[in-house]
Order: structure tokens, then sequence, then C-alpha cells
């Protein structure tokens, strides 16, 4: 899910029409401002290390042409991250996100996880494949200059006491699940990530405060169908629809998402070294690797 990988290599810009009649204002921060607002939005801080955790929980729903929309599952998530705080001589002060994340499919029913799925359309069982990202790391460290000397720019809406990021990310690319696994998904990987996070205006207007509090997140993905499903290139379109929030706290994370954490996914309870440099997971990476060691262990 996380969009630091790809929302934190992009400068965000501020628009003319603020001036025109929007509902307000939007907030312009530019170079070592920026660094620190970007820090607090991704990291939660502009301290080294510290652990914050961004979870969610929702529902995802299929829609395919002529028939209804089906609630196919709810969700639940976690994003488990630290930050590195660094400085460059010529870039300024920067920082790099490392996180690793879980999210897993619910019976909308019984709100328990399923891991066997009778696929509706094909009458085939198939086994789930929990989202499992380890790690989901910024790619580069953002700085509060850019690479060719210009200040980095930021650029929120505010609500009253209420800053809010909203981020669109469009995502078309290679489908790394092609050739022999054309059973399970086919084409590019066409997707857009929408988030909506909401911050207290006075944890960043306040110079003193080098952490933030509690902030509110509203994430939506409109995708094709999941590899694990095995629809192939059948038309279809998955709707994720989630709200969430993001703690310094690990006493807020909910006693069922302490189940799973603890019962399937325990290293997900801290985030990566903050030097990982590691190449990122994503749902198809993972389909892909499980496929090849399922198929291994067949032939043996």
């Amino acid at each position: 899910m996380h969009k630091s990988i790809i929302l934190m290599g992009l400068a965000a810009l501020a628009t003319p029409l603020a001036a025109e009649g929007l509902l307000t204002p939007e907030v312009v921060k530019t170079g070592n401002d920026a660094y620190v607002w970007r820090a607090k939005m991704t990291c939660g801080t502009t301290e080294k290390g510290v652990t914050r955790y961004g979870m969610w929980e929702g529902k995802l729903y299929s829609r395919v042409p002529g028939e209804r929309d089906r609630h196919l599952f709810d969700v639940v998530g976690i994003n488990t991250r630290q930050c590195n705080q660094l400085t460059d001589p010529k870039r300024g002060n920067g920082f790099r996100s490392v996180s690793r994340e879980i999210m897993v499919y619910l019976d909308p029913k019984t709100n328990e996880i399923i891991d066997k799925w009778q696929n509706p359309w094909t009458g085939e069982l198939v086994e789930v494949v929990h989202v499992a990202n380890d790690p989901v790391n910024m790619r580069a460290a953002a700085y509060a200059m850019n690479e060719d000397g210009q200040p980095v720019t930021v650029t929120l809406r505010q609500y009253g006491d209420t800053l809010v990021d909203s981020t669109e990310v469009p995502l078309f690319y290679t489908n790394p699940l092609t050739g022999d696994y054309q059973d399970y998904v086919g084409g590019k990987y066409h997707a857009m990530e929408i988030f909506n996070t909401f911050y207290n205006a006075a944890d960043f207007t306040n110079a003193k405060k080098t952490r933030v509090g509690e902030s509110r997140i509203s994430w939506q993905r409109v995708s094709g169908f999941l590899p694990w499903m095995k629809m192939g290139d059948r038309p279809g379109t998955m709707i994720f629809n989630a709200t969430g929030f993001s703690t310094f706290d690990s006493k807020k994370i909910s006693p069922k998402l302490m189940e799973v954490l603890n019962t399937r996914y325990q290293k997900y309870l801290t985030p990566p070294p903050v030097d990982d440099a590691r190449p990122n997971e994503t749902t198809w990476t993972v389909v892909k690797k499980w496929l090849d060691e399922k198929r291994a262990s067949e032939k043996k």
C-alpha cells in the first residue's frame, strides 16, 4: 500500500488556482521547511530510528462488466517504519524511510482470515496469498534541495486546524507475472493508489515540535484482479476502500491485528534497519516467489 516509495521522490508543486477561489488557500513550504514537513508527513518525526505504525481497515469489491459489484473481502493491514536522517553538503537535510507491511484478507461475514477462496467466476478453490511485503522502502532519500539545486516544495491544504495531503499515484508498468504465469495474470500492471492523509496543523506550524501526533488516512486503490485469484486476462476491476491512522504507540495496535502479527508475521512488528538496501517487494513479486517455490516443490 504504502505511498512513501513514490511520493517522497516527487516534489509537490503549488498551483495558481489557490488565488482563484479554491475552498481554502494552500499552505506551501520550500527548502529546509519543506524537508521538515515531509519528514513529519512520512516518518512522523525529524528524529532518526523512531518506529511508527500505520494501520488501515476496509473493504475490497470487484467490478465486472454486466454484473453487480461484489463485496469479496474485508482487509486489515499495518505498515511498520522508521527513518534515517541524513545530511548532504549540496542538498542539505534529508531522510529516507524503510518499512515492511502486511495486509490480510478477511471473510466479510465472519471477520476471520481466509486462506482458501472459492473463485466465484471460475469455480476453482485457490490459495490466498496475503500481502506481506518486506521491504517497502523509499528508493532514494528526500532532501531539502532537488538534484538541480532548486529547493523542494511541499503543498498541503488547510481546513481549520487540519492539514491535508491529497495524492493520486497512477501505476502502469510491465507485470512481473508474465510468460509462464499467465494463468494467474496477464499484460501490464495498471492501477491507481489514492491517499488522503489528515494531520493536526499545530504539529507542523510549531517549529519546536519534532514529532507529530496521530494522523488519519483514507486510502483507495483501483487495480486489476489479484494475481492469486487466477483470473488471467478476464475483464474486471478491484476496488479497495480503507481508512486508518498512524501512531508511535504500539499499544494502539488492535487485538485482532496484534493476533495476526504474533501468529503469522512477527518480524513485521519491527521495521527494517535504517540502512536497508534490499529491493522492494510488491504483491506481484511475492506471488511470483510463492509460485516459483510451489512449482519447485512439486517437481521433487
